[in-house]
């Protein structure tokens, strides 16, 4: 199993769980959790495949996906009282599925010869595009929308592994760098509720 694939699961586990989470909170029954688990593990990568031109999508060549992200809904479902202790439960598998997915789809786009803004383009809408469907869903203002540190940490994720790419240097550590690059980003917002200045615009009198 290679480091890429080992980050690939890790991520669709982790965006499984945030969907099912999604469920639990808006009272979906067992159907609607796993629907929102799968959606939110395999969204992004749908998407960014059949924008590449990579037919049939990942998932579909691979099922392992979807056995996962099954696998994480049904336990999530399952067992969701246990999480309950975990302070905003769903934002933290959120956190750890944009760092893996940010570093996937940017990797793979570099891989199909795209550009620098097209390879991070790419690894943001992996890594968002899976969480706004789920939030259409559970009726819910997508989290990309919202003031907080999202796509912004994404974005940085995205141009660091793009710019370590370009310069050559080891793959690896360049994955893992990116990875924990948005996931610390993304925690330190959740932590200290950080997010982006907004216009001040005052109503007219």
């Amino acid at each position: 199993m290679t480091l890429l694939y080992a980050l690939d699961l890790v991520g669709t586990a982790a965006f499984a769980a945030s969907g099912a989470w999604a469920g639990i909170r808006r009272k979906m029954d067992l159907f609607g959790v796993m629907v929102l688990g799968l959606v939110t593990a395999t969204g992004g990568g749908t998407l960014r495949d059949i924008l590449l031109g990579d037919q049939p999508p990942f998932c579909f060549k691979d099922e392992i996906y979807l056995y996962v992200a099954i696998a994480v809904s049904l336990a999530t479902f399952l067992f969701y009282r246990r999480q309950s202790s975990l302070p905003q439960p769903l934002l933290y598998f959120d956190a750890v599925g944009l760092g893996t997915f940010v570093v996937i789809g940017t990797e793979k786009a570099l891989a199909f010869e795209t550009g620098f803004l097209g390879s991070i383009m790419m690894g943001v809408m992996t890594a968002t595009a899976g969480g706004m469907i789920r939030d259409v869903l559970a009726n819910q203002v997508p989290l990309i929308l919202r003031r907080e540190i999202y796509a912004s940490a994404c974005l940085a994720g995205g141009a660091l592994l793009a710019a370590l790419h370009y310069f050559n240097l080891p793959r690896t550590p360049a994955l893992l760098s990116s990875a924990l690059l948005v996931i610390i980003l993304r925690l330190l917002a959740i932590r200290f509720n950080w997010s982006l200045p907004r216009a001040d615009v005052r109503p007219h009198r």
